[in-house]
């Protein structure tokens, strides 16, 4: 029996593209919502899912920061896709019969060069994927879609214009969640460690607690701060590292942030991603 990984959005979307490349021979379960998602895994309906946690373009993906540390889930790997939007209409279909193009909100702020080429008329849909199948199930050659590659193949849509998002840079990072976490062993290439924490409630806290990261070499890779529980004065961090929590330094830096924390929780230990090397800056 095939193992399942879930993921949020309607058959096309780049979540079920990511989980295609990724997991090839795993069965993707589309998911209404986030929450569905990783209810998914929770309750074993799928081993594993697949979840955008940022965009190199519109930055974190809303929600996932709360929904994440809530779930119990770990991370247990990562993905990246560059993000490609394609223009598609229904077979037959010329350019310049087109009128409106219809995908989610962010596929339109980030293919605005071609709508405002073309003349179109933007109209908002909740998913790159289901606008790619509304067109299709419409019958109107009027109306086009921007949505990835796969949705063209599901929904039998004919590509009018390739790749036709403004900013070559746009890439997608994804997380890979399991109900059970799976560090791989220390020392065994680059790794990324995520985790939370809340600080004491102390002068200079936050200060103090980061300052083990610097003092043993630790090189932060990401630390985003979000309100909990709908407090003003309750901020929860996330944050990422390079390195492994049993190897020396990261462990040092971890015991000082832990000593001037109130709450401090690994979400998971997992090879860092190919990728991270390519988007290094050259050294100077």
């Amino acid at each position: 029996m095939s193992q399942v990984i879930s993921y949020q959005g309607e058959p096309g979307a780049n979540s079920h593209l990511i989980c295609a490349e990724a997991y090839p021979d795993w069965t993707p379960l589309p998911c209404a919502t986030f929450e569905d998602a990783f209810a998914a895994v929770v309750d074993g309906s799928a081993q594993l899912g697949m979840i955008p946690i940022e965009n190199s373009i519109a930055g974190r993906v809303a929600d996932i920061h709360h929904l994440l540390p809530a779930s119990g889930l770990h991370i247990v790997g990562e993905q990246f896709l560059p993000i490609h939007f394609q223009l598609m209409a229904l077979p037959g279909t010329a350019i310049g019969d087109v009128r409106t193009v219809h995908s989610h909100v962010h596929a339109l702020g980030q293919c605005r060069r071609v709508i405002r080429r073309l003349g179109l008329k933007a109209v908002v849909a909740g998913d790159t994927a289901g606008a790619a199948r509304e067109v299709a199930q419409s019958g109107d050659q009027t109306r086009a879609a921007l949505s990835p590659r796969l949705a063209a193949e599901i929904y039998g849509l004919t590509i009018l214009e390739e790749d036709v998002e403004d900013e070559a840079h746009n890439t997608t990072r994804f997380v890979v969640l399991a109900r059970e976490a799976a560090p791989p062993p220390p020392d065994n290439g680059p790794t990324v460690t995520s985790f939370v924490f809340r600080v004491r409630n102390l002068p200079a806290a936050l200060y103090k607690a980061l300052g083990g990261f610097a003092t043993n070499g630790v090189n932060m890779t990401k630390l985003e701060s979000y309100m909990v529980e709908g407090q003003f004065t309750a901020t929860q961090f996330y944050a990422e590292v390079d390195g492994h929590p049993e190897e020396a330094p990261l462990r040092r830096a971890l015991d000082e942030l832990a000593f001037f924390s109130r709450e401090l929780r690994i979400i998971g230990t997992y090879p860092a991603h190919p990728f991270r090397e390519s988007t290094k800056p050259l050294a100077e």
